[in-house]
Parts: C-alpha cells; structure tokens; sequence
C-alpha cells in the first residue's frame, strides 16, 4: 500500500523519497542521509527505495538531478539583454548564489564521478556553452569557446566550493566578483567599436556563426572549422608562450 499512498496527491513514493533525501541532506548534509533515515521521513521501506534509485548512490544523483533542474530553470529565467557578457555576469552571480543557498545538495551535484554526466549537468554545459556562443558572435571572445566555457566553469564552481568552506561569518562577499572581473577580463576583449578585431576575435566569431552559412559544402565548412580553430589556438597567450619559446630554442 505504501506506493500508492497519496499519489492521487502527486506526492508518490518517489517524489516522497526525493523530498525527504532533499530536505535530510539540507538540514545534516551527506551524513545525515541514510536508509533508514529516508524511509522514516518519506515513510517507505528499504526495498522501496532500492526498487526505485538501485541504491544510496542513485538516489543522491536522483537529488542531484533534481536539484539541477531547480537551478536551470532559474537560468532560464532570466532574459537576455543586448550585452552577452552582462549576461555571464548575471549568470555567475545566480552560480554563486544557487550554491550558498543550497551548499549540501551544490556539494553533491558537483562530486566527482566517473561515467557520463548527468543529464541536467549536460543542460547546464549547453546553457553556458550557448552564452559563451552570445559573446563570440559579439566579436568579444579573445580564446576559443572551448576554453573560454571551461574557464567559467572550472572558476564558477571553484569559487563557490571556496566560499562554502568558509565560515558563513568570514566570507569576503567581494571574492566572487573578483573572480568574476578576472575569468571576464581574461576571456573577453573590449567592445568590437573601441577596437578593431584581432586575427583570434575574428576567428572566434567566424567559427561561432560559421553552421549558419549555407554557401559551403560539408566538408568546406569542416575544413574552414579546422582552420579557424587553427587560428584562435595559436593566438592564446599560452600557445604564444609556447611559440616564443620555441623560436628562442628553449
């Protein structure tokens, strides 16, 4: 009878279950998510939730998941404007907030893992990987896409474990935004009016829009993708390091 209970109510045995996970790790974190502990408060048995998630394991990802659908759709929410790059700011700053606001779940949404990535963590790549986009077909990416979207990732996620660490009591407000003005400085140029495109924005942009055209064949636009990447790599500043070096033969 337990898995049928209330689910004219919409709150089934699973929703039950993924509630009481949700609202135990809240108030105790990871320790305080147990068997025993999840049946009592979403009042099932074990073999429930072991039928329904497989085990402790599974459910914490189910969380997860759900926890990240919270998260995208507050994302989504928030409308774009005619600056990209306004944008990330806004996008970042939801990031940090969605973390403090929700450390244990951010705790278990960002474990490492091995396997493929859940499936809402792959939404939230294409989210950011989609403003990252915004900014290049601007003419303000000064790296690859590739790089620019892994450097937000790895500093966003980075300087929200950073702050959960802290004691509530001495975190500097100010370290996000630091962060923030940093990766932003690093990745973009000024707008493309106060200054003319270098060889790597205007590859960066090209290689944004390229999929629109509809001018080159398949294996055209194969080739032009491979020689505009060619040209942002070689125009990051650690790839110039790199050539320097080798043109002094260190």
């Amino acid at each position: 009878m337990e898995d049928t209970a209330n689910t004219s109510a919409g709150s089934g045995p699973r929703e039950r279950i993924l509630a009481a996970t949700a609202e135990l790790l809240a108030a105790g974190g990871r320790g305080a998510v147990s068997t025993r502990a999840v049946g009592a408060a979403a009042e099932v048995k074990a073999p429930t939730i072991y039928r329904l998630f497989g085990d402790m394991q599974g459910l914490l990802d189910a969380v997860a998941a759900e926890g990240f659908t919270a998260y995208l759709k507050d994302k989504t929410v928030l409308e774009p404007t005619a600056d990209p790059v306004a944008d990330l700011r806004a996008g970042w700053d939801l990031h940090i907030g969605f973390g403090l606001a929700n450390p244990a779940l951010y705790l278990v949404m960002n474990e490492p893992r091995p396997g493929a990535a859940p499936p809402s963590a792959v939404a939230g790549l294409a989210f950011l990987s989609a403003l990252v986009r915004r900014i290049a077909e601007a003419g303000r990416l000064r790296v690859s896409e590739e790089r620019a979207t892994d450097l937000i990732q790895a500093s966003g996620r980075g300087t929200t474990l950073t702050l959960i660490a802290m004691p509530e009591q001495r975190r500097d407000p100010e370290l996000s935004t630091l962060a923030r003005e940093a990766v932003i400085a690093a990745i973009t140029t000024d707008t493309p009016a106060a200054h003319p495109p270098t060889p790597v924005t205007a590859a960066v942009a090209l290689r944004a829009v390229l999929p629109r055209t509809t001018a080159l064949t398949a294996r055209e636009q194969d080739l032009m993708q491979e020689w505009l990447d060619r040209i942002a790599s070689a125009q990051d500043p650690s790839a110039s390091v790199t050539s320097r070096s080798d043109a002094d033969g260190t």
